[in-house]
């Protein structure tokens, strides 16, 4: 009797959660055939063309950064393959859990600020420590609204003058390239000029393309690895190093310019489409992305702007809640390129670095005329911001710290002592 009364009482338990299992697979499918019915042609044409415009335009300004601050072509290729699927996953996960065109993208300015400044004595792995350093600045960042209201607090100008001056000595490289080796850069920079004539946007495409062929014209075929030789074939992990001289000179200014120069630009262009953006919970998102994929020597992942802007825009279909699609087709081309780290590494050491920092440069330039802009805006304060960019990009140290530190602490005072001034 007592086996029967409990299969009696289990089975309307059993039919309870069965009808509940069936109801939540209905939903689930409905919920999916939703997402799925949102997908349009434009959208993922624009994201193809999204992906490829930001691979091309900044990947050799990653490996620049990376190899400026001690990486071997080992850590480089490894520290590309997880900042590049970082940034494909994120570009995946932001776009699906809040239906906007959320791109993202790796830190730019923080790879052209490694590559501008002095080698830390600790070598890569003090720089793989101030990198993760910064990364869990911007986590708590995303925790401690206050922290945020305190870099937006840095007057715009400085920030833009502190980005100016982080950019200005890759900038001069295609220059000082030109002077060198300009057999080498000037079809690069024919490319570039013939590409902005066209669109801005196929500037950098076709530079790439007229430096992939310099490479086939000049490099030695006997010089060519074999094609094994072009996977990753194993990750190169760095045991981060932690100094107070790293976090000062490196961590906190490539803090800076990640927030300055790509998240906050990239939340104001979301804002402008009509997009809601929830910036703390983007910055923890990214934040901890950029904290899983540090230790490999991985620059940080952040909202974009360029990307975001050509994703956001009519160009990605006519509906608006439709165009994420175009951010979720990034991520997908992203992870794709991830694949191909260990190749691109390969054949960008086979360069010579005068081609490979001027090709670096070039992509460069637009942002900085957007920071010189933005920092000499206000007719009445031109001197902090003149000063911060000079400091910034001299290269200078002072007791061990980087002039980027020293700029905007020279910048901000400066403004202070003339914003109170009677």
């Amino acid at each position: 009797m007592g086996s029967v009364s409990t299969i009696r009482v289990l089975d309307p338990a059993r039919a309870v959660l069965s009808i509940a299992a069936h109801a939540t697979t209905i939903r689930a499918n409905r919920i999916w055939g939703l997402f799925v019915r949102d997908i349009s042609a434009s959208a993922v044409m624009m994201g193809l063309l999204a992906a490829f415009v930001g691979y091309a335009a900044s990947f050799a300004i990653v490996l620049a950064g990376l190899t400026a601050a001690g990486a071997s072509d080992g850590q480089a290729a490894t520290g590309l393959f997880f900042a590049t699927l970082g940034m494909g996953i994120c570009s995946i996960w932001l776009p699906a859990i809040t239906r906007i065109p959320a791109a993202v993208a790796w830190s730019t300015p923080g790879a052209a600020f490694l590559a501008s400044s002095v080698l830390l004595p600790g070598g890569f792995g003090e720089a793989v420590g101030a990198m993760t350093l910064a990364a869990a600045l911007i986590v708590l960042t995303g925790i401690v609204p206050a922290l945020g209201r305190v870099v937006a607090a840095i007057p715009k100008p400085i920030a833009s003058a502190l980005l100016a001056g982080v950019l200005l000595k890759l900038c001069l490289a295609p220059a000082v390239g030109l002077g060198v080796a300009p057999w080498l850069v000037l079809p690069v920079l024919v490319a570039w000029v013939l590409g902005m004539a066209v669109h801005r946007l196929a500037a950098m495409p076709l530079a790439v393309a007229a430096f992939v062929g310099v490479l086939v014209v000049t490099v030695d075929a006997g010089a060519m690895p074999p094609l094994a030789a072009l996977s990753l074939r194993e990750f190169a992990l760095v045991p981060p190093v932690f100094t107070l001289r790293a976090f000062i000179s490196v961590a906190l200014p490539l803090y800076l310019v990640t927030m300055a120069g790509q998240n906050i630009p990239g939340f104001a262009v979301l804002e402008l489409n009509g997009y809601p953006v929830v910036r703390q919970s983007f910055l923890r998102k990214t934040g901890l992305a950029s904290l899983l994929i540090a230790p490999f020597g991985a620059i940080p992942v952040n909202m974009s702007a360029i990307t975001a802007a050509m994703m956001s825009g009519e160009d990605a279909g006519a509906d608006p809640a439709r165009r994420y699609w175009a951010a979720i087709t990034s991520g997908v081309v992203y992870m794709a390129l991830a694949l191909a780290a260990g190749a691109i590494t390969t054949l960008a050491g086979l360069a010579p670095a005068v081609l490979i920092t001027a090709v670096a440069g070039l992509a460069l330039i637009p942002a900085l005329v957007g920071s010189l802009s933005a920092a000499f805006a206000d007719k009445s304060q031109t001197e902090a911001p003149a000063l911060t960019f000079l400091i910034a990009a001299s290269g200078m140290t002072l007791l061990g710290v980087s002039g980027a530190f020293w700029g905007v602490l020279a910048g901000v005072l400066i403004w202070t002592v003339k914003r109170l001034r009677p």
